[in-house]
């Protein structure tokens, strides 16, 4: 059998390939984006037609790969943790409709906040909707835990949650793979009414869902991703989650001295942490995120022995986790580099040169000086970086399509004008419902929404508004009269500052449509171009 080399989204995805999945449906995001990306690119994924475009957003992606699994073929639905804020719809719904052809939800949550608005931990949502959830602790398990699921999926036609955090989802380790399966073949679901919930089937479901409840604890209990690990000294146990599992064989290379529980599979296994509990005279708990295992140790009481973690400070309450916070949880000695010299100075994210949101908020930011400051809402993309100097042009980015409702409910207020400013990748992920909104009421904002053709905070994937946006506006039902694409370029920007300025003006609804292609596939496509004539002429 092949041995790769393999960030944790790689072997995520060559989990699901070889498991014989027939669709991946995703909405990029970091840290999960790599693994649709390594699917569109596998010789594989090409040679059996596996669908694998990116989705409109991240619920009509679990939506889709559960329409895949409803024909009885296997799916991978890929999101960030804030993507499952988007399909927590779908995905609450899902556990108790069940699934037909395996069905693997896999969620990379982002603590640090490395390329995120919050650290949330998806194990919660895990639990809230009763969906067994696994959790990696490195490359080789999540590559064998995403095979595995899809099995289990189908076991119990339950779709299953798989999280990862961004450490794991991308670094390197050997894999070694199993043989490739064949993909499932069409079948319809042996009850066609499973999906149909209206209350007198939803409840009918639920009960299921609740029965199953059982027979997830027993596999818990039982698995193989779960190990009770006994140390000769009793007086700490340790309940390491996840990768917190790998951070802690980092700090004992020669074997932990303490009883290890190690838990990659969810629900939490009561009887092993009983186990631990009643052996050792204190716990200390590592997990990755949220105090997620700590909390349901404590319990509600917390009259019990000591439970070390993350809410009493052994280890940080925020942040993600590495081997460091393990050594000094432990009061290991660890290699501290030299603190930063003051002469090095942090160095900002910024815009690339040439990129065409820098023409836009240039053009906006002399419209709105005569405005004063607080009347710009934004959005996440790029174009964020227009919240930092030298533009300081934005003031809010909370959630995808945020930036037109929140223009629009300033303006109900009285905040008028206000503007809202979204990318061409986010309008059609959750702008559109907002924009709808702002042109039932006619709202008195202006909405630019910045189309560079792509997707391009996550790596320039494509759009799903790549030439659509102003059918879109006008489908919607905006007025043709204020309804402009300009071209956010030096020598027009005398133009579009006028149209801005006239706009921002107008007590109604109206939107602007700077758009030039992103710099950065702009010079990927010159170069592939430039590459293929090359070729071309040997």
């Amino acid at each position: 059998m092949q041995k790769l080399l393999l960030l944790g989204d790689e072997a995520i995805a060559q989990a699901a390939i070889d498991a014989g999945i027939s669709g991946v449906y995703a909405y990029p995001g970091t840290p999960s984006t790599e693994i649709t990306e390594y699917i569109q690119k596998s010789k594989v994924a090409k040679e059996r037609n596996i669908k694998s475009t990116w989705s409109a957003n991240e619920k009509t992606a679990l939506e889709g790969a559960l329409g895949m699994s409803y024909a009885g073929k296997r799916a991978l639905a890929c999101m960030k943790h804030v993507g499952l804020n988007v399909a927590a719809d779908p995905f609450m719904n899902m556990a108790i409709t069940g699934v037909n052809g395996g069905l693997v939800i896999l969620v990379a949550d982002d603590p640090s906040m490395h390329s995120s608005q919050d650290e949330q931990d998806s194990r919660y949502y895990g639990k809230f909707a009763l969906m067994p959830t696994f959790e990696p602790s490195n490359q080789q398990e999540a590559y064998d835990i995403i095979r595995f699921a899809f099995e289990y999926s189908e076991k119990y036609e339950i779709p299953v949650l798989v999280r990862v955090t961004t450490r794991l989802a991308h670094s390197r380790s050997g894999v070694q793979l199993a043989p490739i399966r064949d993909e499932n073949e069409n079948s319809m679901p042996k009850n066609l009414r499973q999906f149909i919930l209206l209350p007198a089937n939803a409840r009918v479901q639920y009960n299921k869902l609740i029965e199953k409840q059982t027979s997830f604890e027993k596999e818990a209990e039982e698995s193989s991703f779960n190990q009770f690990i006994e140390g000769e000294d009793k007086s700490m146990g340790i309940v390491a989650c996840g990768i917190g599992y790998n951070y802690l064989l980092e700090n004992f290379p020669n074997g932990c001295p303490y009883p290890i529980l190690k838990i990659s599979q969810y629900p939490t296994p009561r009887h092993m942490v009983e186990k631990l509990y009643n052996s050792v005279d204190k716990i200390i708990v590592i997990e990755d995120g949220y105090p997620f295992v700590e909390e349901q140790i404590r319990g509600v009481l917390d009259n019990g022995k000591e439970v070390l973690g993350r809410l009493d400070g052994t280890l940080p309450r925020t942040g993600e986790l590495n081997p460091d916070h393990v050594a000094r949880a432990f009061g290991i000695d660890f290699y501290e580099g030299a603190p930063v010299p003051e002469i090095v100075k942090p160095r900002p994210p910024a815009m690339c040169v040439g990129c065409s949101h820098i023409d836009s908020y240039n053009a906006l930011n002399e419209v709105m000086e005569k405005y004063g400051d607080g009347r710009v809402f934004s959005d996440i993309g790029c174009y964020t970086l227009g919240a930092l100097p030298p533009f300081n042009a934005i003031n809010s980015c909370v959630d995808m399509g945020a930036s037109i409702t929140m223009a629009k409910g300033a303006a109900d207020a009285g905040l008028v004008p206000a503007v809202a400013v979204i990318g061409d990748s986010t309008f059609t992920h959750s702008g559109m419902t907002s924009l709808l909104d702002a042109i039932n009421d006619n709202s008195p904002i202006t909405v630019l929404i910045l189309d560079n053709s792509t997707a391009g905070m996550t790596g320039g994937q494509t759009s799903s508004a790549f030439g659509k946006i102003e059918q879109i506006c006008l489908g919607l039902g905006v007025d043709p009269e204020h309804l402009h694409v300009i071209r956010p370029l030096k020598k027009f920007h005398a133009e579009n500052v006028e149209i801005i300025a006239k706009e921002v003006e107008y007590n109604g609804l109206s939107v602007i449509i700077p758009t030039r292609e992103c710099i950065q596939t702009l010079n990927r496509r010159m170069r592939q171009r430039f590459k293929d004539k090359e070729n071309k002429s040997k």
